[in-house]
């Protein structure tokens, strides 16, 4: 479970970036969610990494 954790975070922490170059390369015409979302569970799926990957 800890393993899928960070393998979500890396893709999760890739699409953000992604998001955030779509977001510039359009002028910030688009909404900027295309690199919040990705970022929120990027955060959440390595903090639950760090955390031992037990569920409470």
């Amino acid at each position: 479970m800890k393993k899928a954790a960070l393998i979500l975070g890396i893709i999760f922490l890739v699409l953000t970036f992604v998001g955030g170059g779509y977001v510039l390369i359009n002028h910030g015409q688009v909404n900027a969610g295309y690199a919040v979302v990705p970022g929120i569970w990027a955060m959440i799926c390595f903090g639950f990494y760090r955390s031992g990957g037990g569920l409470p």
